[in-house]
């Protein structure tokens, strides 16, 4: 396999990117999340690119952040001696803040943890092999996590367990992982990414405005009344319904073949 801390492959309009650094257990250092994040722009602004699927090489998705590289440098994160530890001028600079307009899959196997589990939280569908392992120990290292995890994981499974994990640092397996809310699907270590390109693959296949505007309602609904998330909905709906590829939908449905959608 291929010494880049990242691998990067597109097919069928589905972005596969690896986190490769096995040996180290993915560990995220700063060449590997400088290159995720010009993967991750790359996915956004390419339009042959529908859907994209993170995951790790050699059993493992992600142990966090390299705590060797952080400790070599004083302890700190360098982002916490920037500005932007306190005021974010710039959301789309980190992959922790960066709006995502594309569906986003994690498929994830072995460890899970820390920065590594933060990563996965900002996918919208996640699945895990029944090897996976998922934690936030920052709290046992004197720090707490800073990516966005306590505040992903409120919002993402019931409160109490949401605190159990980021107060005592512990960790979770798949079956618990599952029970919870952590992750939509648990299957054999062999048929991970095969399900997760199932999965991205038929998101692929879809009307790529109308996916875009069902994954920002959805995420609206997170943050607005009800009430307002509707009428956002709504006008999205309208709009996405001039749209050719809605026009191309019944179509299709009526003449009894596959919709050739086009992304406008």
């Amino acid at each position: 396999m291929s010494d880049d801390p990242l691998l990067f492959e597109v097919k069928d309009r589905v972005a596969v990117i690896t986190l490769n650094r096995p040996t180290q257990r993915n560990a995220i250092n700063q060449e590997m999340g400088g290159q995720l994040m010009e993967r991750l722009q790359q996915v956004r602004s390419d339009p042959d690119i529908r859907a994209a699927i993170l995951t790790g090489a050699g059993g493992t998705f992600s142990a966090g952040a390299d705590l060797k590289e952080r400790a070599s440098g004083g302890g700190q994160r360098n982002l916490d001696n920037a500005p932007a530890a306190v005021i974010e001028a710039d959301p789309d600079a980190r992959w922790s803040t960066m709006k995502f307009e594309k569906p986003l899959i994690a498929a994830i196997d072995g460890y899970c943890l820390a920065g590594g589990m933060e990563l996965a939280l900002t996918a919208d569908i996640r699945i895990c092999s029944t090897e996976a392992q998922f934690g936030l120990p920052e709290i046992t290292h004197g720090f707490f996590p800073g990516g966005g995890g306590p505040q992903r994981l409120a919002r993402s499974i019931p409160q109490s367990a949401a605190m159990e994990l980021i107060l005592t640092g512990d960790r979770i397996d798949a079956e618990t992982a599952l029970r919870v809310g952590i992750v939509s699907r648990m299957v054999a270590v062999d048929d991970l990414m095969a399900t997760a390109l199932k999965i991205a693959t038929r998101i692929a296949g879809h009307a790529p405005l109308a996916v875009k505007a069902a994954k920002e309602v959805t995420q609206t609904a997170l943050d607005e009344t009800f009430e307002q998330a509707m009428r956002i909905g709504g006008a999205l709906r309208w709009v996405v319904g001039q749209t050719e590829d809605a026009k191309e939908g019944p179509r299709a449905f009526v003449e009894k073949r596959a919709p050739k959608y086009k992304g406008r």
